[in-house]
């Protein structure tokens, strides 16, 4: 069996069985195409193994994440008689991942800030409105959620009588109920209010968040209007010792205030 068939085995396998298994996939999809996908699984040396999992620059934590996606794959070969052995190098002889440093944590002088920021510094974004924006800051900090989970809430998904979010199928499969505080609450409603007035979709599966022509918010658009609202906000992007801020920086945020809070 080659190389490709092998991986396409595996991958269709852990889909079978559930998982999104998407980075990994490229990483062995990576693998295939720098190895040889055609050719055959034994033929593979532990040479290989080394020579991709240290890349070209400095060592870096996925190399460990390159190791343990092709540790999986290999186990998954040997059971299936796809390989008759493991050309994996021993992990013991691995280098040590280096430390990552800690997230940002924002300060709640730094929160009032961006807030502030948020709430007038989007004239220049053509698709992403103030209100808008600004209520997708306050859910990532207010009720803790992901970036990814508060773009794709649904109207359904937010329930004012009961200040409730329904947060389905997120990471790990898994979902949840947020309850949210009264003054998050209020900013639901306002919101709920604005949108009502704005062209954007009708229905309970549209979602909750939405650009001016109606279509969800993407990645790129929140990330570049984050940027641009901390550089508004003053707030500097190389703190000592810990990690430059992103949008998930909110939701340690939010985590760390609530246990010092505590």
């Amino acid at each position: 069996m080659t190389l490709r068939e092998a991986v396409d085995h595996y991958v269709a396998w852990q889909r079978d069985h559930g998982a999104k298994f998407h980075s990994s996939a490229q990483t062995l999809d990576t693998f295939c195409r720098r190895i040889g996908g055609d050719r055959d699984c034994d033929t593979v040396e532990e040479d290989h193994i080394r020579r991709f999992l240290a890349g070209k620059g400095a060592l870096t934590r996925t190399r460990a994440v390159k190791y343990g996606t092709l540790d999986g794959f290999y186990s998954f070969a040997l059971s299936r008689g796809h390989v008759s052995r493991s050309p994996m190098p021993p992990r013991e002889a691995e280098p040590r991942p280096p430390e990552i440093a800690p997230s940002f944590i924002f300060t709640r002088e730094e929160l009032r800030r961006l807030f502030k920021a948020a709430g007038g510094g989007r004239k220049r974004c053509l698709k992403l409105d103030v209100e808008t924006f600004r209520t997708f800051l306050l859910l990532l900090y207010g009720a803790g959620l992901r970036s990814g989970e508060a773009r794709r809430l649904t109207v359904a998904d937010v329930d004012l009588d009961s200040a409730v979010l329904a947060v389905n199928d997120t990471k790990f499969y898994k979902s949840r109920l947020v309850p949210v505080g009264a003054d998050l609450s209020g900013v639901l409603r306002s919101y709920a209010a604005i949108r009502t007035q704005l062209p954007l979709p009708e229905g309970s599966a549209s979602t909750f968040l939405a650009c001016r022509d109606g279509s969800p918010l993407n990645k790129a658009i929140v990330r570049n209007a984050f940027h641009a609202t901390l550089r508004t906000a003053g707030i500097g992007t190389s703190k000592p010792g810990c990690r430059a801020p992103c949008l998930h920086s909110l939701r340690h945020s939010f985590a760390t205030h609530r246990l010092t809070s505590w």
